[in-house]
């Protein structure tokens, strides 16, 4: 995972079970509930980890009802929440980071909140308090593992 922050600054490390879709969406509730406009959120991991399915938790809380696809062929889906404007970007097809001026991810950043699937393609483009929520499974239990400001701390309460 990158660490793209101040070493300076105050950073939360850690992690924590999600053994059902019930507790994905429940994190997914508290990620909603603490985005601000300017907010990054990494989601990191392999193929089929779960990576969508944290972020369409995330939309769903912040009241998307309609459909929320990958964006895996679009590269960014927008969607205007009654909280905020939020893009959702999946960066597996990127091809060179200096796409990211191309996709908006600026603007997207000054409008609204970004979440970002494979964001080890651009990590240069995410903002030093981004958070980065990195999804593994161990023995078919998925484990969500947090770095980022310590303000998300309380607010994911792990």
């Amino acid at each position: 995972m990158a660490d793209n922050f101040d070493p300076g600054g105050q950073i939360f490390r850690a992690r924590t079970a999600l053994p059902d879709l019930a507790a994905t969406g429940a994190l997914g509730q508290a990620v909603a509930a603490g985005l601000k406009r300017g907010d990054a959120v990494a989601l990191w991991g392999d193929l089929g980890v779960g990576k969508t399915t944290l972020a369409r938790a995330i939309l769903r809380a912040l009241g998307v009802t309609g459909e929320v696809p990958s964006p895996t062929f679009t590269i960014v889906q927008s969607y205007e929440t009654p909280a905020l404007l939020v893009s959702h970007y999946d960066l597996y097809r990127l091809k060179s980071p200096r796409e990211m001026a191309e996709l908006g991810f600026e603007d997207a950043l000054d409008q609204g909140a970004v979440l970002v699937e494979w964001p080890e393609r651009a990590p240069e483009a995410l903002p030093p308090d981004t958070l980065h929520i990195r999804l593994t499974l161990n023995d078919g239990a998925r484990i969500a593992r947090f770095t980022g400001p310590a303000h998300w701390q309380e607010i994911l309460h792990v």
